[in-house]
């Protein structure tokens, strides 16, 4: 008897485990796709664009502007820290999609009396997910 109980009990357990591991990482800003791709998203604000120069990250968002180039797209891609520019062979996106892309960052250096007023971007290596706007 006592056997059989212990059967049951332990099911409930790991059920509520698994619940209070899921509300945390949802509280705590881990989605889903972390998981599927087995990566880490990287916030555009951590991007320092001399010191991550040719660096591999993935980023997720949302199209904020696109302008479309000689066999090349270049679009603005945004999350809630802040905003870049990635350079794709892709012809399909629009504004409000949301992509989780792979890519290297670049630095562009524009020097203009004396100062740099460069900016970094990223040249998409991958796009992993694209949902459209709706």
């Amino acid at each position: 008897m006592q056997q059989s109980r212990r059967f049951y009990v332990l099911p409930f357990y790991f059920f509520i485990v698994g619940g209070l591991v899921c509300v945390s990482l949802v509280k705590f800003g881990v989605s889903s796709i972390d998981f599927m791709y087995g990566t880490n998203i990287t916030n555009i604000s951590d991007i320092k664009p001399q010191q991550d120069n040719n660096a591999t990250v993935y980023l997720q968002g949302k199209v904020a502007h696109h302008v479309p180039l000689l066999g090349w797209q270049m679009y603005q891609l945004q999350d809630p820290s802040g905003k870049i520019w990635v350079l794709t062979d892709q012809k399909d996106l629009q504004l409000n999609d949301k992509v989780l892309i792979k890519g290297n960052v670049h630095y562009q250096s524009i020097p203009l009396a004396g100062k740099d007023f460069g900016e970094a971007y990223v040249r998409q290596q991958q796009q992993l997910e694209h949902t459209p706007a709706p």
